[in-house]
């Protein structure tokens, strides 16, 4: 298959075929992210991206079930595209049961109820949205784009027409709010109702503006106490009606899983254990991004 620059997916996205029918991020502005700041963003051709769904048909057609549409906020596709997208990949893999793709929450807010209905139909199943944080001001100091309003909004709409969601919270990434970014992001969670609740840890990446903060004193990534008792706060009062929780991603000090509400009371005692020393963390050299 023909990929432009660094491919990347959620951890949940592991075993699916990787489709690259956008090159880089729309946005692109998040200060903590380096992902697709060596690309300018585009739609790839779209008789390119055809063509590699034909080809990953040829090689293996029936034992691809997951498609994961990358790069960075596929969303923004104009229906011209992504209904032929859909349409080929139903046609070349017949044990497709899923296709997701990241998504911007403005992204989603820009799509008619008609389409966000249209492309649940034609296969689309899963978006993965990354607020990181229910903080309007930590939302606007990492340049998400966007605010607690609109991610709630955003996530309506999804839901509306079929849509799952997985939610994204990034741990330490408010060092002087991190009481309000995690009370925040966990009536975010709630608000939005997500399927899949994932939370990830902040990384200062080389070349971002937040390695520049970094660099000037002006940031630092919290100690791990810190870290665990954000991620405690978010657990113990973000509300879903059933979500599956995660913590599974390189980045974490803590692996953790559960649903939510159903393991909230396990999930926090674990915690709480690894708080007290009483639980190994995952090895520095084990950790990345």
């Amino acid at each position: 298959m023909r990929y432009v620059g660094r491919i990347y997916r959620p951890p949940s996205e592991a075993d699916a075929y990787i489709l690259q029918a956008t090159i880089g991020c729309s946005w692109n502005h998040c200060t903590y992210c380096d992902m697709y700041r060596d690309k300018e963003f585009s739609l790839r051709p779209l008789e390119e991206v055809l063509a590699d769904i034909d080809e990953a048909g040829r090689v293996a057609g029936r034992e691809i079930d997951k498609v994961f549409v990358a790069d960075g906020d596929a969303l923004v596709m104009p229906m011209a595209h992504w209904e032929p997208i859909l349409e080929r990949c139903r046609a070349r893999f017949p044990s497709l049961r899923r296709v997701s793709c990241y998504a911007m929450a403005r992204n989603v807010r820009d799509k008619s109820d008609a389409q966000l209905a249209r492309l649940r139909a034609l296969g689309l199943s899963i978006l993965y949205i990354g607020p990181e944080s229910g903080d309007d001001v930590t939302l606007k100091r990492i340049a998400k784009g966007d605010t607690f309003a609109g991610h709630v909004e955003a996530a309506h709409k999804a839901k509306a027409a079929g849509l799952e969601l997985s939610v994204i919270a990034l741990l330490g990434v408010a060092p002087e709010r991190a009481e309000a970014h995690a009370e925040a992001t966990a009536r975010l969670v709630t608000e939005m109702d997500p399927e899949y609740f994932a939370a990830l840890t902040v990384t200062v990446v080389p070349g971002t503006p937040l390695a520049t903060l970094a660099t000037r004193g002006q940031f630092a990534v919290p100690a791990v106490p810190e870290l665990l008792r954000e991620l405690r706060t978010m657990v113990d009062q973000a509300r879903p009606t059933d979500a599956l929780f995660r913590t599974n991603h390189a980045s974490n000090h803590l692996p953790l899983g559960g649903r939510l509400p159903r393991d909230r009371a396990r999930i926090v005692s674990v915690i709480d254990a690894a708080l007290r020393g009483e639980i190994p963390l995952r090895a520095e050299r084990h950790r990345g991004l």
